[in-house]
């Protein structure tokens, strides 16, 4: 063998050596940034025990692997925080004020938002028919659940909660959000005007509480919902959230003690969504409502009664996990809500 080819082979066996030492910095890195993230970030979200205990006939696992959460806001009647790991009190008499089926994609690339208006009249099992969001004042979670899967047949994976004091506190700390609106509004002694204002916690409580002065009352606050969630996705992608240890760091201590979830979702599930949606946009989210086909009394409640053809094809899709493709079959959040 020849000096020359001697060296080249040293050279070869030190790059080689060089790769694996630099891998295995690397997994270490990864492994303590995945510890790190458990313990500070995914081991700060409270749990809802039991939410699908007892619940048979249950809908089929959607195909592939993507995943479908229940999202709830809780209109709570409690002196402070009833939902996240910095909890303070008891809910007591709580409707569910937002409904929300979330579907995530497998691959993380999009992501599909579908409200469900909370006074929609529907079959609540045990109960009868009823407001959908009175499920969650009589049974909690649970219920709400066994509701949504009733009707839709789409099968729910994970639950996450937050109720108004959780919601103030996410908001303000990510420095508050920007939202355009079509014309000056008020709610709760908050005024609103025409184009985009900066909302702080309280501010944008009101904002996506607001229905009496909206022109199409509870479905306008329905697509306010869906419009801050989305100028969340903004703000976070675009304001150097994620660039700032510091704030970030705040922000995530903030969301997940502020936010409770089922207890079938572990730590690592946690990490493992996160991880798969580091790279996602505002864009790659879509949002819709559940169509309906009017509103109405029953007795003295005003509900709204929803559209069973039009809304059969979106549960489909959902069971499906082809929704995506067929999104232009349904009208989108506008990109400026009243």
């Amino acid at each position: 063998m020849t000096k020359r080819r001697a060296r080249r082979r040293r050279g070869l066996r030190r790059l080689a050596l060089l790769l694996v030492a630099t891998s295995a910095a690397v997994a270490l890195l990864g492994a303590g940034a995945a510890w790190f993230f458990l313990d500070r970030y995914a081991g700060n979200v409270s749990r809802l025990p039991n939410v699908f205990v007892g619940l048979d006939q249950r809908p089929a696992e959607t195909p592939g692997s993507s995943t479908t959460f229940l999202l709830v806001g809780a209109d709570t009647r409690a002196n402070g925080q009833t939902t996240g790991s910095a909890a303070v009190a008891t809910a007591t008499n709580t409707r569910s004020d937002t409904i929300m089926l979330v579907r995530l994609a497998a691959d993380g690339t999009h992501t599909q938002v579908v409200s469900i208006p909370r006074d929609s009249w529907v079959e609540v099992p045990g109960y009868g028919k009823n407001k959908i969001n009175a499920a969650y004042a009589f049974g909690g979670p649970r219920l709400l659940v066994q509701t949504v899967e009733q009707l839709t047949g789409v099968r729910i994976d994970h639950v996450a909660v937050v109720d108004f004091v959780g919601f103030t506190a996410v908001t303000d700390a990510l420095g508050g959000v920007d939202v355009a609106i079509a014309a000056p509004t008020s709610q709760g002694g908050v005024s609103f005007n025409a184009g985009v204002n900066h909302l702080d916690g309280a501010q944008a409580l009101a904002y996506v509480r607001e229905r009496y002065d909206l022109p199409g009352g509870d479905f306008d606050r329905v697509a306010r919902q869906q419009n801050y969630l989305r100028s969340v996705l903004s703000k976070a992608k675009s304001d150097g959230l994620l660039t700032d240890p510091g704030r970030l760091d705040n922000f995530m201590r903030t969301a997940t003690a502020s936010i409770s979830v089922d207890d079938q979702l572990s730590n690592v599930d946690l990490v493992r969504l996160a991880l798969d949606r580091r790279n996602a946009s505002p864009s790659d989210s879509s949002f819709l409502t559940a169509p309906v086909a009017g509103t109405g009394m029953e007795g003295d409640q005003s509900v709204v009664y929803l559209d069973q053809a039009a809304d059969a094809p979106l549960w489909d899709y959902l069971r499906q996990d082809t929704l995506q493709v067929h999104l232009g079959e349904f009208t989108l959040l506008p990109t400026i809500p009243s």
